[in-house]
């Protein structure tokens, strides 16, 4: 067995054609983009956030594979899609020579990292979370001309800029976003993510955090 790197993973061809795959079968579904951008800034905020937390640099590198392969399980259906790839990450981690310990961790974070099955049962599962369901950005909108009949697109269209910030003195982290209401009320963000930010709101408390979410220079949670 060896330690697999987050280099290894991105530079598997493997793993790009199931990214690539899932991501098309989502863009037939009208699912807003989930291919490298989104899997990329997944794994460097999960890691990112361990390494601010003292986390050593192996567990930040596990929170970084686990987030770069979350969604590859789409490739199969976006039912289940996280059960689904956490036992496509299992044989393809195995197959590469991951040991069992760490092999465990990555898959359990993916296998719950979807809202309606997600739990913080570890580290890298809560720090996946976060990085997954706070990745909101106008750049995942595939067509503009969507907006106007997805709310999904509508509101990932609504934001100019995002960003996540966590603050060890205050013990907060916090999703904050600057939201053009001409493109959608704030109230539709809510309508849309609020089972998200709540799942955000245990993953944050599994590291003693308070998860917060400010909309426009106001804090709505």
């Amino acid at each position: 067995m060896q330690q697999i790197t987050y280099h290894q993973v991105k530079a598997s061809e493997e793993i790009k054609t199931y990214i690539q795959e899932a991501d098309l079968s989502l863009q037939a579904l009208g699912y807003t983009e989930h291919s490298f951008a989104h899997v990329t800034k997944c794994a460097k905020v999960a890691s990112e956030l361990l390494r601010e937390l003292g986390y050593g640099e192996r567990t930040c590198e596990l929170a970084a594979i686990a987030a770069y392969m979350h969604d590859i399980g789409n490739v199969v259906n976006r039912i289940d899609h996280a059960q689904s790839g956490a036992v496509m990450a299992f044989r393809i981690l195995d197959k590469m020579g991951m040991n069992a310990k760490e092999l465990a961790t990555v898959v359990t974070a993916i296998g719950n990292h979807d809202e309606k099955t997600a739990f913080p049962v570890n580290e890298v599962a809560a720090a996946l979370i976060l990085a997954d369901k706070t990745d909101v950005r106008r750049s995942r909108v595939r067509s503009k001309e969507d907006i106007q009949t997805d709310i999904h697109d509508r509101v990932n269209y609504a934001v100019h800029h995002s960003t996540t910030i966590l603050n060890l003195e205050k013990r907060t982290f916090t999703l904050q976003l600057e939201l053009d209401t001409n493109v959608c009320p704030i109230l539709e963000y809510f309508e849309i993510f609020m089972e998200r930010m709540l799942l955000c709101r245990r993953a944050g408390a599994y590291f003693d955090l308070t998860f917060e979410v400010i909309i426009n220079n106001q804090k709505l949670m």
